[in-house]
């Protein structure tokens, strides 16, 4: 089956050129060789005129950001993307840029031999810069493709008001689009000499080749997660045989360790939400139980992100807000906060509030905060700051520093719902207006918040988490 034109996306007016050696395939930010629509159009192209296809992945020192934690987690994956290429016929070229003297052109240089160049559309981050300013400077054609969403995000010409105006939308396209990518076959495959560029990385040598980078060294990589897809299908496996069927129930209780864990893995595209959602869904008509809840957030929440993400220019902005929502921002900008905190205070999880700090130490630990506790993370620091886009501009630069998960559609909007996106207006009180308030109290009573402080002490006392698991990378 063709890969759905709704998915793809021509950015430049650049002609094909089929006289050249290959089709390229630029992996931003589905970093995948499975279920990788962008990779399977560039194969498209490539078997029709039969031509090979070189992957493309690089990984720079200048991205923001950029620390032993998320340089880790990326490079974790390249020798299994490394093996999965291999079998599959299709040449790969690994860049890793150390510092800001090594070239920064590498993309450019295996455009000027590409048919054509075939990449991912994201609405964030480095790619959404990426693509409005690398097509015009190629003369080959530049296309985006989106893997990273079940239903194509250009179908929703419009913002989004809320979870319940997209999904009947949603759900209508789900026939056509929630279905089995197809599996990659080339016509022609790469035997083309590996460019002087490429960085082959073995398993044993990433903490050096990490250090030898000109990046932020303080923080280090992750006590639970490990990059990959061997990583990601191992927690795959884990969650649809043991917490799906609880998953409606427990999802919001830290300590019951019921969610999914995908969220690294979806960011950086180390798997995709169409793979998960058939996994989920063939597992529960099997065995009887409902993937309801689950499928909501992986599907109709996610993707009312990328909604959200695209059609604003600025996803951080207090301006992107409802009405409803700025109006009660602006009549209570002026309230005293009972107790402020500086920016270094919350990061180093120094407050008063055992629960939040336990919140904290989790993203500075696990690289990820338990969604449930992530709101009220969120809240208190909306409370404890003394300016509201001050409040958002702390939690993006927290994710943006700490979680693997951070940097994405789903940060944005996870963030800016602690001040009334998606949400509707509550009662009203100082500092929040009529912005959703959350309480500890409120958090002891609805999940257990001792088991859950008493283990994120522990993780910290130990330096080892019993949630990491230990999947075994192939060789390459």
């Amino acid at each position: 089956m063709r890969v759905q034109q709704d998915r793809i996306t021509k950015l430049n007016s650049a002609p094909d050129r089929w006289e050249r050696p290959y089709v390229l395939y630029w992996a931003q930010m589905n970093r995948r060789v499975d279920a990788n629509h962008g990779l399977l159009y560039a194969v498209e192209l490539a078997n029709a005129h039969g031509l090979p296809v070189l992957y493309y992945e690089g990984l720079t020192c200048s991205y923001p950001y950029a620390n032993d934690r998320l340089h880790t987690f990326i490079l974790e994956g390249v020798s299994e993307t490394a093996r999965r290429l291999r079998k599959a016929g299709i040449g790969y070229v690994f860049y890793l840029r150390r510092n800001a003297e090594s070239p920064n052109d590498v993309l450019y240089t295996l455009a000027t031999d590409a048919a054509a160049v075939v990449t991912d559309e994201y609405p964030t981050f480095v790619a959404r810069t990426h693509n409005g300013r690398v097509p015009g400077k190629l003369d080959t054609a530049y296309y985006v493709v989106d893997s990273s969403c079940i239903v194509p995000a250009k179908l929703f010409d419009k913002r989004e008001f809320a979870a319940y105006t997209i999904r009947p939308k949603i759900q209508r396209f789900l026939p056509k689009f929630l279905v089995r990518a197809d599996e990659l076959r080339v016509q022609k495959r790469w035997d083309g000499a590996v460019p002087d560029m490429h960085r082959r990385v073995n398993e044993t040598e990433i903490a050096s080749l990490v250090a030898s980078c000109e990046i932020d060294h303080s923080v280090h990589p992750s006590l639970t997660f490990r990059g990959g897809r061997c990583e990601a299908e191992a927690r795959l496996r884990i969650f649809i045989e043991q917490n799906l069927k609880r998953f409606a129930e427990d999802r919001n209780e830290p300590a019951a360790h019921a969610t999914s864990e995908m969220s690294p893995y979806l960011h950086f595209g180390v798997i995709s939400s169409l793979e998960i959602a058939l996994a989920v869904l063939d597992y529960a008509r099997r065995h009887k139980i409902s993937a309801d809840a689950y499928l909501e957030e992986l599907i109709v929440r996610r993707e009312l992100a990328f909604n959200y993400t695209r059609h604003v220019e600025v996803p951080n902005r207090l301006e992107n807000l409802p009405g409803w929502a700025q109006e009660t921002l602006k009549m209570h900008a002026g309230d005293g906060r009972d107790q402020t905190y500086t920016w270094m205070q919350m990061e180093r999880a120094e407050t008063y509030d055992e629960l939040w700090n336990a919140t904290q130490k989790e993203l500075l630990l696990r690289g990820k905060i338990h969604g449930y506790y992530r709101m009220y993370w969120g809240k208190k620091i909306l409370e404890w700051t003394r300016g509201y886009q001050e409040a958002v501009d702390l939690m993006v630069d927290l994710h943006g520093k700490y979680a693997l998960d951070g940097r994405d559609p789903n940060t944005y909007t996870n963030i800016l719902w602690c001040f009334g996106l998606h949400d509707r207006a509550w009662g009203e009180r100082a500092v929040f207006g009529k912005i959703r308030y959350m309480s500890g109290e409120g958090m002891k009573r609805k999940t257990d918040t001792r088991a859950y402080i008493e283990e994120i002490n522990a993780l910290e006392a130990t330096g080892k988490d019993p949630l990491a698991l230990r999947a075994e990378p192939a060789s390459s």
